[in-house]
């Protein structure tokens, strides 16, 4: 620590940026020291919507749409930060989250709608997402790490350890602000939804009640690889207790009856799609099939995949190993050789061997290139590049030059798996919906589940998204959710 005295000038200077970053919090009306204005949080939400909206997708239901947005803008409207932007959409993705960019920008998936039980849940999780932006969380971590110089540090969704700048091999291109919040943070958020529900009619208690079935979630194996609301939003269970006190005051205090709107909920989400969509291509055990596009690939058996819009991603659970599937242009038509000598190099890389294949009847260049990655430092890629119609697709699998060899079949197998669909076989794929049901007596989970379809969800999956626990069978006379092919 130095001993020379801090000149009175860059005293002053220092207190005087002080005071122009000190801001008034919406919420607990304390001064906090803040480096984002309103403006930019506001212009930082702007900014990143179009790009949510892209790589998730807008789930196509407008009815659904407006209902979400009916309730959300009702709870937002009443709170400390009336006037922002407030902007909210359902996204076409079946991944259980919720999250809020700064300046009002909030989303839900279609994944954790199909978790929910009734309006009163619905309205716990969109204004806990609002509770995020009206206590300007993100700008405290914001300014927390540029404090620190730290810096934000961008969602590096699937594979953190290749992320780097935008075009890297393995990024995902979702490059979103996935902030883990701290204790404090969640805990404030529970409160403030619950405040926001109970202050617009709605039963406080959905902020318990979808912390619990969060909970259960996490309590299962989670092998989807994906940012879940539970990545970003910790230690639900923890939290349900603690939330319990101030629901019990909300209802005391709160004139009127309180809405749980569990028919009318059940009735917005009847046929929602459960699971991937076909037209962004499903995930059936290790095999990824595209229904428009008609193709099939197996990846290796037991690797977690995740599909988006952009690429679809496998990975080995327990080792840095990855089979990478995008779409790629070639407007020129130029052969497949040269598309994937130009295309590996664009990454850095450079071919140690290859030529033109065939596979499955399909015309191919399968080579082996060498090159880096971020973090993951040397690494060698089997590459195949397989015109499919008037489509080229890029396969590549990619681990540590270390490891490489261990996996190198695996990874070969998966490129040559690459198969032609029928118009017949296409058209089978179909996706899976909510229905609704009324439980017969003698009813168990395991047998809604086996009159669904085999294999379409298991029977603890059908307790959870229903709000039991696993180990709890439905009541005779419920209306319940089943997942059905469609």
């Amino acid at each position: 620590m130095s001993t020379t005295p801090v000149p009175a000038a860059a005293a002053a200077l220092a207190a005087a940026v002080w005071l122009a970053a000190c801001a008034t919090n919406p919420v607990t009306g304390e001064r906090e020291f803040a480096l984002m204005s309103e403006a930019q949080e506001v212009g930082i939400g702007q900014e990143m919507d179009p790009q949510v909206r892209q790589e998730f997708g807008v789930y196509d239901d407008p009815e659904l749409q407006a209902y979400v947005q009916d309730i959300a803008l009702r709870m937002a409207r009443s709170s400390e930060r009336p006037d922002l932007p407030w902007t909210f959409a359902v996204l076409d993705s079946p991944v259980v989250n919720a999250f809020a960019l700064p300046g009002g920008f909030i989303y839900i998936t279609r994944g954790i709608m199909a978790y929910l039980n009734d309006e009163a849940e619905l309205a716990g999780v969109l204004g806990h997402e609002i509770g995020h932006v009206t206590a300007r969380h993100a700008v405290q971590q914001y300014t927390r790490a540029m404090g620190a110089n730290l810096g934000l540090t961008l969602g590096a969704i699937f594979v953190p350890s290749t992320r780097g700048a935008v075009g890297d091999l393995a990024s995902t291109g979702l490059g979103l602000l996935f902030l883990r919040y701290g204790r404090d943070d969640e805990l404030q958020s529970d409160r403030l939804g619950a405040r926001y529900a109970a202050a617009n009619g709605w039963a406080p208690g959905g902020v318990a009640d979808m912390l619990l079935t969060l909970g259960r979630i996490g309590e299962m194996s989670d092998r989807s690889g994906v940012p879940t609301w539970l990545a970003s939003h910790p230690e639900p269970l923890t939290r349900v207790d603690e939330i319990r006190p101030v629901v019990e005051q909300l209802e005391a205090s709160t004139p009127g009856d309180l809405t749980v709107g569990r028919n009318a909920y059940l009735q917005r989400i009847a046929g929602l799609l459960f699971g991937d969509n076909p037209s962004e291509g499903v995930v059936r055990g290790s095999r990824f099939l595209h229904r428009d596009l008609r193709f099939a690939l197996d990846f290796p058996q037991g690797w977690l995949i995740q599909n988006s819009p952009e690429q679809v991603l496998s990975k080995d659970p327990g080792a840095e190993a990855y089979v990478l599937l995008q779409l790629v242009e070639n407007p020129q038509g130029r052969n497949l050789e040269a598309m994937a000598l130009e295309g590996m190099r664009d990454y850095g890389f450079q071919a140690i061997e290859g030529g033109v294949a065939t596979i499955d009847g399909e015309p191919a260049f399968l080579g082996t290139f060498r090159g880096q990655l971020q973090q993951l430092g040397p690494v060698t890629a089997r590459v195949a590049y397989i015109a499919h119609g008037s489509r080229v697709f890029r396969l590549i699998g990619f681990a540590p030059d270390q490891l490489y060899s261990s996996v190198a079949d695996q990874l070969t197998a998966s490129l040559r798996s690459f198969d032609r669909l029928s118009p017949q076989e296409a058209a089978s794929i179909t996706p899976n919906r909510v229905a609704i049901r009324q439980v017969a007596p003698g009813d168990t989970w395991q047998a809604l589940a086996s009159r669904a379809g085999a294999g379409i969800v298991e029977a603890s999956t059908l307790a959870i998204i229903n709000g039991y626990a696993v180990n709890e069978q439905p009541r005779a006379g419920d209306r319940v959710k089943i997942v059905v092919a469609e």
